[in-house]
């Protein structure tokens, strides 16, 4: 756990002071939180899906997640202000670098034809978001005791000004970009 935090110090941070010429320690970017976000358009019908979500969730991260419920009413979408839709968790601090760590090297090589994660997928200053198609790549999850299978989104917030900068820092810390 605390490996990676000690490899940010000794390895990451030294090694993008040099590549960017930054002139103080303080502009070295640095992974701020990681949010899991998991929305189910069902879960307004049913509430026991929610509750699935939640285990999944809280087993991934080791953390309790919350509830997220619609800001809107839409009638479109018969969806009421207020309602149930999903469930989210921020990582931060020494569950984070777990997470990552765990994330880069044992449940992303489980996807299917992995070939690497998109390199394009940063949102201009400096933040990376993924999706999942399923949950069951995470070793957490028992195949038996889930009820559907469910993506999830993941959005990597850093302290970096531009897109270049989080992706070295992503890349130094293991994530597996495609060439």
């Amino acid at each position: 756990m605390a490996r990676l935090k000690e490899y940010y110090v000794k390895e990451v941070a030294p090694a993008l002071m040099k590549k960017f010429g930054y002139k103080s320690v303080m502009q070295i970017p640095k992974l701020d939180k990681i949010v899991i976000n998991v929305t189910c358009g069902e879960a307004r019908d049913n509430a026991k899906i929610i509750d699935g979500i939640m285990a999944d969730l809280s087993a991934i991260t080791g953390q309790r997640p919350v509830v997220c419920k619609a800001r809107k009413s839409v009638a479109n979408f018969k969806l009421r202000e207020g309602m149930n839709l999903g469930a989210k968790v921020t990582l931060r601090g020494e569950r984070m670098y777990e997470f990552l760590d765990r994330f880069f090297n044992v449940a992303l090589p489980r996807v299917r034809d992995f070939r690497g994660i998109n390199p394009n997928a940063f949102d201009g200053r400096g933040n990376y978001n993924m999706g999942l198609k399923e949950q069951l790549i995470f070793p957490e999850i028992v195949y038996d005791k889930i009820d559907a299978v469910r993506g999830m989104d993941i959005c990597f917030v850093t302290t970096a000004t531009n897109d270049e900068e989080a992706r070295e820092l992503l890349t130094l810390m293991g994530a597996p970009f495609a060439r």
